[in-house]
């Protein structure tokens, strides 16, 4: 992310933090803030970095990671259960996805839609209800560490339904578009 130099101020006010702070952070004179901030003189481009990098790394610290708002309890399938079986799981936990197992690792991902999507093409709904998971089941959710900012997090919904929140590669949760929404 790149700011433009009038975004300074207001950056610096949102964090917190005072001409001088930011100075010391960044390595560049207070003076020299104040002056860029009031429009009076344009850094070279080394103490504009300097600045930039700065700010950007303090809104990282301050900003929400993954761990902060992932659901700790993962419903989970095992892949040789019926169809059936998955639309019960969901309908019982109110939930719209599931990530499908095979002896304890993450195999695949079955989600509402897939469901709707496979009884609306089947002639007949038991014999929808009656497959295999193994055999309808999309690509796994994608993975991300635990510590990982939600600024990351955010783009990958605009792929997947869901994302498998991990530490030292054991699950610890999930994130779905509904735990986004209670973030506001």
């Amino acid at each position: 992310m790149m700011f433009e130099l009038n975004e300074i101020s207001r950056l610096r006010k949102q964090l917190g933090l005072t001409q001088a702070e930011l100075a010391k952070l960044s390595g560049v004179s207070q003076s020299l803030i104040a002056k860029l901030e009031a429009g009076k003189i344009e850094p070279s481009y080394s103490k504009a970095k300097a600045l930039f990098e700065t700010l950007q790394k303090l809104q990282r610290r301050d900003s929400k990671r993954a761990k902060d708002i992932l659901s700790k309890s993962v419903e989970g399938i095992e892949s040789d259960k019926t169809l059936q079986e998955v639309a019960d799981l969901m309908h019982k936990k109110a939930i719209s996805q599931v990530p499908v197992y095979e002896n304890g690792k993450i195999v695949g991902s079955i989600t509402e839609k897939t469901i709707l999507k496979l009884l609306s093409e089947s002639r007949s709904p038991a014999d929808a209800f009656r497959k295999r998971i193994s055999q309808v089941m999309e690509e796994p959710f994608p993975t991300v560490h635990e510590d990982t900012p939600l600024e990351l997090v955010y783009p990958l919904f605009d792929y997947f339904q869901a994302v498998i929140v991990t530490k030292r590669d054991k699950v610890q949760g999930i994130i779905t578009k509904g735990d986004l929404l209670k973030l506001g």
